[in-house]
Formats: C-alpha cells, sequence, structure tokens
C-alpha cells in the first residue's frame, strides 16, 4: 500500500500528463493550421508520448492496488500569436511538469517509499530529455526558423520525428 500523500500526488500527475498531452496536441493543431507539417507532427508525437506518460502512472498505482481517481482535463490557456510561441510555451510547460515529477519524488523519498522512487527515476531521466529536446528545437528556430529557406528546411527536420513508446518495465 502506498503512503496517502505519495498515491494522491501520483494521481494527480495522471492529470497533468493528460494535460499535457491536450496541450501538445492544441499546439500540433495550431501548427496544422499554419501549413507547418513539420512542426504538426513534432508536437503530435510529444502528445502521445504525454499520454503514455499518464498511462504509466496509472499502471503503477493500479499495480499497487491502489484506485484512480480522473479528473477534468483543463482547457490550454496559452494563446499562440507566432511560430516561436508554442516553442517557448512547451519549454516552460516541461519545467512545470519536472518541478512536479521532483515534488511526487521528494514525497516518496521522504517516507523511504524505495519502489516510487524506482518508477520515478525513469521520469526523472525523461524530463531531462523534454527538457533538452524543446530547448534544442528553439534554439533551431532561432538560428534559421526565421528564414523562410530555414524554416522550411526545420519544418522537414521535425516532421522525421516518429513515435516510439517507452521503454520503462514495470
Amino acid at each position: 500500500m502506498l503512503n496517502a500523500e505519495v498515491k494522491k500526488l501520483l494521481n494527480e500527475q495522471i492529470n497533468k500528463e493528460l494535460y499535457s498531452a491536450y496541450l501538445y496536441l492544441d499546439m500540433a493543431n495550431y501548427y496544422s493550421v499554419e501549413s507547418l507539417d513539420g512542426f504538426e507532427n513534432w508536437f503530435y508525437v510529444q502528445a502521445q508520448e504525454e499520454r503514455d506518460h499518464a498511462m504509466l502512472m496509472r499502471t503503477y498505482l493500479l499495480n499497487n492496488e491502489e484506485s484512480i481517481k480522473l479528473t477534468a482535463i483543463a482547457m490550454p490557456d496559452v494563446a499562440f500569436t507566432d511560430y516561436k510561441k508554442p516553442l517557448t510555451a512547451a519549454l516552460e510547460h516541461e519545467y512545470t511538469v519536472t518541478a512536479s515529477i521532483n515534488n511526487i519524488y521528494a514525497a516518496a523519498y521522504a517516507v523511504k517509499d524505495f519502489r516510487t522512487m524506482q518508477f520515478l527515476d525513469w521520469f526523472v531521466k525523461e524530463q531531462g530529455e523534454e527538457e533538452k529536446n524543446t530547448s534544442d528545437l528553439i534554439k533551431k528556430y532561432e538560428l534559421y526558423g526565421t528564414d523562410a529557406k530555414g524554416l522550411y528546411m526545420l519544418n522537414q527536420e521535425l516532421g522525421t520525428r516518429m513515435y516510439a513508446a517507452p521503454s520503462l518495465v514495470l
């Protein structure tokens, strides 16, 4: 049986991960309307990954005989005024998710819940990758995305991103 606070935080994180998927799908929609299908693809893949993160946490709770409490997913509240805005909003969002994962880890550490800490190790590493990938995308956009030809090439590159299911074993 999990500590009540750890269980509560993991349940809340499921909702946060689903919101992340929702947010990234909204960003994909923005780029689709702007005819930037590579950017759309990048964020669509990102949405799939976030949904998977929620499902991993759901499975972890169920494997520990804990109940799941799903709550409403908030509507994304970021207005996109240019091609860069979703990129910077995504990075800020990843920082928020990292802080939330770290908070759950700290709660598990406080009660010596080593199993949950081991489970969260994958998410800690994943958040490092998420922040770096998004930061690198912003840097690429700043380097050559404001030029029409550069934007075209970056869009082509982002279109090659493929979804890969997470390799975490529960």
